[in-house]
């Protein structure tokens, strides 16, 4: 079984839970892919471009994949899951379901029409810890990628704070309840899923039967 961990929009490697995941597997002498899914040109991600780029690492032939995938990251997951079926388990952490409809409304109507006039919108990247420009065919891309079409049975854990004040509880609540292949656990915690940190990895054993 091959793991690989894909961390969230505007995030990196070197965030707090791909770090923590990556020291908790070394402990069991197994290896955890962590690719970059900024790639060198955060302005111009694409969930199209995340699943290119971790489809191109995936192993060839008959090995089995496990994709643990953090908010933004979770979401490209399933999507690739239901493309290539070396994939075998998803673990998803505060997956990002509905994005658009939850992200957008932040934003104000003339917020939006700058955006798509100038093409770029400044977006706060927690691990450069500055404002980088976006592009909106962010947006555009991420419209095409609806839950709907997940349907593909693959055993999937779903790990979701009660009180995720960027991707509601209840968007995870929304894609389990109508397929019987996936479990929910709901945790104390927020987006960040920071004080839940071996709750998490203990879930995730027991899931993965990882020693």
């Amino acid at each position: 079984m091959q793991y690989i961990y894909l961390h969230g929009f505007a995030s990196s490697p070197k965030s707090a839970k791909a770090r923590y995941f990556a020291d908790r597997f070394s402990e069991i002498h197994t290896e955890l892919k962590i690719p970059d899914l900024n790639a060198g040109d955060f302005s111009h991600l694409t969930i199209s471009r995340q699943i290119a780029q971790v489809a191109a690492e995936l192993p060839q032939g008959s090995t089995p994949v496990t994709i643990i995938g953090s908010s933004l990251g979770g979401l490209t997951a399933t999507h690739l899951a239901q493309q290539y079926l070396q994939i075998q388990r998803l673990v998803l952490l505060a997956p990002a379901f509905g994005l658009l409809s939850h992200w957008l409304p932040k934003l104000t109507n003339e917020e939006i029409q700058r955006w798509q006039q100038e093409k770029y919108f400044m977006v706060y990247h927690y691990e450069e810890g500055r404002l980088l420009p976006l592009n909106y065919n962010f947006v555009t891309d991420t419209a095409q990628y609806q839950e709907e079409i997940l349907q593909r049975p693959i055993s999937t854990l779903i790990l979701h704070g009660k009180n995720d004040e960027v991707i509601p509880i209840e968007a995870s609540r929304d894609f389990e309840r109508s397929r019987p292949w996936v479990e929910l656990v709901e945790l104390d915690s927020d987006h960040a899923l920071g004080n839940v940190m071996q709750e998490m990895w203990q879930a995730i054993r027991l899931f993965c039967q990882l020693p």
